[in-house]
């Protein structure tokens, strides 16, 4: 009997030793990816065959074989085919109304010529009400096959977009968004279509210039900042134009492979339809915000408040946008020397200097990062050097500032090695070169190209990371042409055999991390984000072909097939 007792009391603290003991619930997968090359911009494992999602968050990354031990009856299981999969794709510096007002307004990124613009207004005409504006973007005069015969300091002038528009004010926003295109009526309304100016050559206003003929009319060229001299009078947008616009660009998103974006200087009225898109369930790309610095009292508020760290990863303000010059193609980029293509100009500054110092010491005080717009080297310099100055100030509060420059497109030689030195970000937009740089070199010419525009890969190599992106709606948001440009240093077409200064080129592996972790470094982002990591947020993008392994070019075939955000599959392309 006393042995029986023994047993059965053995056996009872045994049960209770095991159930003790025993291993936590095992997790299950909502979503198990698989059967394709997957990159995870990880540093641990460069590609692996399977992940495994729960909910929004990655569960396992590693073998098919140990990743099926996630997997149960509720488990979505999707099977690449041998498609390829990166982490989710962030645009690292676009304007996300822009991208979504693009596809509503006349969209003229592919005109060839002045007269495809004026043929395009036309056709617009023909559809909207008398007295109504007509808008648009996308012109660029130095991508066309040919010029006007009637041109000023290189641009077209108003008259044959005013004779098919006579009765519609018409302005088109340059590609860059650093200037405009007016015809008579848009003047009209603004009062400038008598403006005398005794036959000067050209007419400057704080931070732009309107463009005139010999005889001192107006071209309907407005540069920089004088472009508000006709957009002031621009109907507003309404709120049902913007939701149709920002739903517009969360599609265009998601059929890109994009997963976050960082939007470069967004006015209170974005932000709060940004809210509101939230507090919706509308918000489906995650939005890395920077408040524009054109308005003052709006910085103020915000610096009072604080930063907005999301913590649903949607939307999050922590950034300062400020707009310090021009554009290359516009001759509004601040330079050092005069362009080569006109004597005697330099750009134009299109911020008080003074005023970046106070951002970059606002910035550091109330823990706000500060991205300055700057093309062209003297602005480069100028910010570098407000940076500098605000950091000696506060050093301890500039431990991990990470502030950027938005472009950095052209630098004095003496000013590359600073950013490393300053831990500045430069984020560059790698299809800008491809674009720009056949015509490019007759702003600049060929030394300061060669020494001092799209240095990628000498700044890489310096220590610092690169932002890519696209400047979308400067340029479409299409990231294969993005990775194109920045692996191939080669237009669209394919030119010239080699690449444009081919020693500055990526690898493909510095392209993929431009795009993902860098990007989210960038944003603060990186422990949630931006590559292939046990515990990160689930957003990937699917390509219908290997983009890291297919021979240069085959590289612009390349199609994104599947995007997955929040752990959910928003595009599908069938293929």
């Amino acid at each position: 009997m006393q042995s029986r007792f023994a047993t059965l009391f053995g056996t009872f603290l045994l049960s209770i030793f095991t159930i003790g003991c025993s291993s936590p619930k095992k997790e299950y997968a909502t979503m198990l990816i698989y059967g394709g090359t997957i990159y995870t911009v990880d540093s641990t494992s460069v590609t692996v065959e399977a992940v495994a999602i729960k909910d929004h968050k990655i569960l396992f990354a590693g073998s098919f074989e140990e990743a099926k031990t996630y997997e149960n009856e509720r488990t979505e299981l999707i099977d690449l085919k041998g498609k390829t999969m990166t982490p989710g794709l962030i645009e690292g510096h676009g304007h996300f109304m822009g991208l979504g007002y693009n596809e509503l307004n006349l969209d003229l990124m592919n005109t060839s010529s002045y007269q495809a613009i004026v043929d395009a207004v036309a056709e617009r005409v023909k559809t909207t009400a008398p007295g109504e504006w007509i808008t648009g973007r996308g012109w660029h005069q130095s991508k066309w096959d040919s010029m006007p015969s009637e041109t000023v300091h290189g641009f077209q002038t108003h008259h044959l977009l005013s004779e098919v528009s006579p009765d519609n004010p018409v302005y088109l926003r340059h590609a860059s968004g650093h200037a405009g295109f007016a015809n008579a009526k848009a003047m009209e309304i603004a009062g400038l279509q008598d403006l005398a100016l005794d036959g000067v050559k050209s007419y400057e206003v704080e931070g732009g210039e309107v463009l005139v003929d010999a005889s001192g009319r107006p071209t309907g060229v407005f540069n920089e900042r004088a472009q508000t001299l006709i957009t002031q009078h621009i109907p507003d947008r309404t709120p049902e134009t913007d939701i149709k616009a920002f739903e517009l660009a969360v599609e265009a998103c998601h059929k890109n492979g994009i997963t976050s974006f960082h939007d470069a200087g967004i006015p209170k009225e974005t932000i709060a339809l940004y809210e509101k898109m939230k507090s919706e369930g509308k918000m489906k790309t995650r939005m890395y915000a920077m408040l524009t610095g054109w308005d003052e009292d709006l910085l103020n508020r915000w610096y009072e408040k604080g930063i907005m760290v999301d913590e649903d990863h949607l939307f999050t303000i922590r950034s300062v946008k400020l707009n310090c010059d021009g554009a290359l193609g516009s001759r509004g980029a601040w330079l050092l020397e005069p362009y080569s293509d006109r004597p005697g100009h330099f750009g134009h500054e299109t911020l008080p200097m003074e005023f970046v110092k106070t951002s970059a010491l606002n910035g550091l005080k109330n823990g706000f990062q500060v991205c300055s717009h700057a093309i062209g080297d003297r602005a480069n310099r100028e910010i570098l050097d407000r940076y500098e100055m605000a950091f000696k100030a506060l050093p301890e509060s500039a431990l991990d500032h990470r502030f950027r420059i938005e472009h950095a497109q052209h630098l004095h030689p003496d000013d590359i090695p600073r950013f490393a030195e300053l831990q500045v970000i430069p984020s560059m937009q790698a299809v800008h070169m491809s674009s720009d740089r056949p015509w490019a070199i007759k702003r600049l010419g060929a030394k300061r190209i060669k020494e001092g525009a799209y240095m990628w890969q000498t700044l890489l190599q310096s220590g610092v990371p690169i932002v890519n992106g696209t400047d979308v709606p400067v340029e479409p948001i299409n990231p294969i042409a993005n990775f194109y440009a920045s692996v191939s240093r080669k237009t669209l077409k394919g030119m010239p055999e080699g690449g444009y200064e081919p020693e500055q080129k990526m690898t493909r592996a510095q392209a993929l991390k431009s795009y993902t972790l860098d990007a989210a470094y960038g944003a603060f982002e990186e422990d949630i984000k931006g590559s292939i990591t046990i515990g990160k947020l689930a957003d990937f993008t699917v390509y219908d072909q290997n983009i890291m392994t297919v021979t240069e070019d085959k590289i612009l075939d390349t199609k994104v097939v599947m995007t997955i955000f929040d752990g959910k599959v928003v595009y599908n392309s069938g293929k």
